[in-house]
């Protein structure tokens, strides 16, 4: 990721966070995120490893906090200090699951 990634503003990210379903900006942070729910372990791991091979494909990677049946993952731009619509395109490619 190149440090010349442009930042969104904040209308821009409030306006892509509409299509996506119970993503959101904690508190106008520099990030998104979202807590996904599952029945059990062996789906949440099916899960992480889904969005593992989506940031491999991508190289943007997410922070991941994983419980039995729960996944937190949260995205933001490192190199260029915020959200980005790098952030955005792996949240909807992580919806399409």
């Amino acid at each position: 990721m190149s440090e010349n990634t442009p930042l969104l503003s904040a209308p821009d990210i409030q306006k892509s966070l509409v299509s996506l379903d119970g993503w959101s900006r904690p508190e106008a942070s520099d990030r998104i995120e979202k807590e996904f729910r599952f029945k059990n372990y062996y789906q949440t791991m099916a899960f992480v490893n889904a969005v593992a091979w989506i940031a491999h494909q991508t190289d943007h990677h997410p922070d991941i906090e994983v419980g039995y049946n729960r996944c937190k993952v949260t995205y933001s731009t490192h190199s260029a200090g915020g959200i980005t619509a790098k952030d955005i395109d792996a949240a909807t490619q992580i919806e399409a699951l």
